[in-house]
């Protein structure tokens, strides 16, 4: 299984219904796919973690790398993994809070504050670059 971190920047910058909108779509694809992982979103700016068997990983960030939406995309971390480091797959947006997105699924507000249960320790240098970005994207 790998981990795979990217970094990129939106051709357009999203609003909340753009949000939204992507974390209803994407959610569960990836769970279907059973991809894991984290995307985290703050002006623009966009780091991903996608956990999973080589092959779906690779075939997902495929379609990243061409989605008009993307430009920039830079792989910062890709290793293999023992265990999932992130159980499930979630998004979390500066722009909104968790009482914006009330009853949606796969929502985590770990831009504003550290969200560190459940995550093993395989993700230390993945949980690690989520930090960076949390810290430094304002």
């Amino acid at each position: 299984m790998i981990s795979l971190t990217y970094v990129s920047s939106a051709t357009d910058l999203l609003d909340t219904t753009g949000l939204v909108d992507l974390l209803v779509d994407v959610r569960p694809r990836n769970e279907e796919r059973g991809v894991t992982g984290m995307l985290l979103y703050s002006g623009g700016n966009i780091i991903q973690n996608l956990e999973g068997p080589d092959d779906v990983v690779d075939a997902t960030f495929a379609s990243i790398e061409r989605d008009p939406r993307h430009r920039g995309v830079l792989v910062v971390l890709r290793e293999e993994v023992e265990e999932r480091g992130f159980p499930d797959w979630s998004m979390g947006f500066r722009e909104l809070g968790g009482a914006d997105l009330q009853g949606v699924s796969g929502f985590t507000d770990f831009l504003r504050r550290p969200v560190g249960s459940g995550l093993g320790d395989s993700s230390r240098a993945a949980y690690r670059l989520l930090e960076l970005f949390r810290e430094n994207m304002r």
